[in-house]
């Protein structure tokens, strides 16, 4: 294996790992956890058993976009919703070293203890004052001492600690914040044509863990077709009641498939997801479609392996133009990697990949992110039908021309275009959309 691809792979290790719950509260609660194990380190003065016997306050100061995503999604387990029940989570069972995992411990008695600690004003979540779209800074307060922890750029990014009067940086993963916060942070110098020619020639070994997207995902789809989360999004488009609307061909397969899986996510489903980017809607929505059309049609898993990654890697190199939170829907750039997936699958080359690209961003571009909900699910269920539409117009050879609108002959200036639209184009709508959330 060259270098080159060495650093792609440890690429996709670093933004598709597995996520248990929305990621913008799952960001707080890590932040809490650690705060609450710095607290446990230097305080020799805590009881046993502290964390649910003990008086103490958790604050967390968050950016907007946390704040806006994290408002009225399901936190997992608890039925519940917010930054105000994941934080206390965080404090009562978290462990930070699950990273995106970090309430993997949940049971009952945790759940009780974290609702009675909301209930008795224990929590308390502000806004920050921070032009960063992702941050957190969580302080927990204890017998007369205080604890902290920041989180930035990345969900699971802890760039400081601190006790007391005494602070402690830590080298970030992430590059310096530029005007535009975090717009080309994800940036690896990566084009479509080195992510297709690495996908269809890297050892399939080395790629044979993207597999896990397919199990982990899949549980969530499944767990979504009960019909017992959320809008139910897939369950009633798989209903044969509505075959007569949806029909019974791929198209409504997969987009019942992945709704299925945001469906159970976002309305609190204890199962873990694999995300992309930080997002594990977007990881749902980037795997789900392709991992149907395996399933459908009978690929081999090192043919599914391989468009997994062409797939995630799309979706990862449009983001480095985007930056983690914006207001463009994550699901215009997840679907849009699947829909580059589903054209491999289908015997495309490269023109007919870019061609894809070409047709998503032409075709759902300005779809707004009005915070992580249940409703995402049926913005999912949007990209996924786009996506399909995109490869199979491709693959006829149909591709949206360079004079219409944002799309340029270029590939890589048209996903630029994307880039800049999102991350300073829409600042605006951005703030809009969390004033209108929060005055509700």
């Amino acid at each position: 294996m060259t270098p080159r691809e060495s650093e792609i792979i440890g690429l996709i290790r670093k933004e598709v790992k597995p996520a248990l719950g929305c990621t913008e509260p799952i960001a707080v609660a890590l932040a809490v956890a650690k705060a609450m194990e710095i607290m446990e380190e230097k305080c020799t003065e805590l009881p046993e058993h502290w964390r649910t016997g003990c008086d103490y306050l958790v604050k967390a100061e968050v950016s907007g976009n946390i704040l806006k995503n994290g408002m009225g999604v399901g936190i997992p387990g608890t039925g519940m919703v917010g930054l105000h029940i994941a934080s206390a989570l965080g404090a009562i069972c978290g462990k930070s070293r699950y990273g995106l995992e970090v309430l993997n411990d949940i049971d009952e008695d945790a759940v009780r203890s974290a609702k009675e600690m909301v209930e008795n004003g224990k929590v308390e979540v502000g806004l920050a004052q921070t032009d960063m779209k992702l941050y957190v800074k969580v302080t927990i307060d204890a017998m007369g001492h205080s604890s902290y922890a920041v989180i930035q750029k990345d969900h699971d990014n802890i760039v400081e600690t601190g006790y007391d009067s005494v602070s402690d940086s830590y080298a970030s993963s992430c590059d310096d914040e530029d005007t535009y916060d975090q717009k080309s942070t994800l940036d690896y110098g990566l084009t479509v044509k080195e992510i297709l020619e690495f996908a269809s020639t890297v050892p399939y070994d080395e790629i044979r863990f993207i597999l896990d997207s397919r199990t982990l995902n899949m549980a969530l789809a499944q767990e979504g077709m009960s019909g017992r989360y959320g809008l139910r999004v897939g369950y009633a488009i798989s209903l044969d009641a509505n075959r007569e609307v949806f029909g019974g061909d791929f198209l409504s397969y997969a987009m019942a498939l992945t709704a299925a899986a945001s469906d159970a996510r976002m309305a609190g489903c204890t199962l873990a997801a694999m995300s992309n980017s930080g997002s594990g809607n977007q990881g749902i929505t980037v795997t789900m479609p392709v991992i149907a059309y395996s399933i459908r049609y009978g690929t081999s898993d090192e043919e599914l392996a391989r468009a997994l990654v062409l797939s995630h890697l799309i979706a990862i190199h449009i983001k480095g133009y985007l930056g983690k939170l914006s207001a463009l829907c994550g699901c215009v750039i997840a679907s849009t990697g699947a829909s580059c997936g589903l054209v491999y699958l289908r015997g495309g080359d490269y023109e007919q990949i870019c061609a894809a690209i070409k047709n998503m961003i032409g075709n759902i571009t300005g779809m707004v992110c009005d915070g992580a909900k249940v409703g995402c699910a049926m913005k999912v269920a949007s990209g996924v039908s786009s996506a399909l539409q995109s490869a199979v117009l491709a693959r006829e050879g149909i591709c949206i021309s360079e004079h219409d609108g944002i799309i340029e002959k270029d590939i890589e200036k048209t996903i630029q275009n994307l880039g800049r639209i999102g991350s300073v184009g829409m600042q605006h709508t951005d703030n809009m959309i969390l004033d209108i959330m929060v005055c509700k």
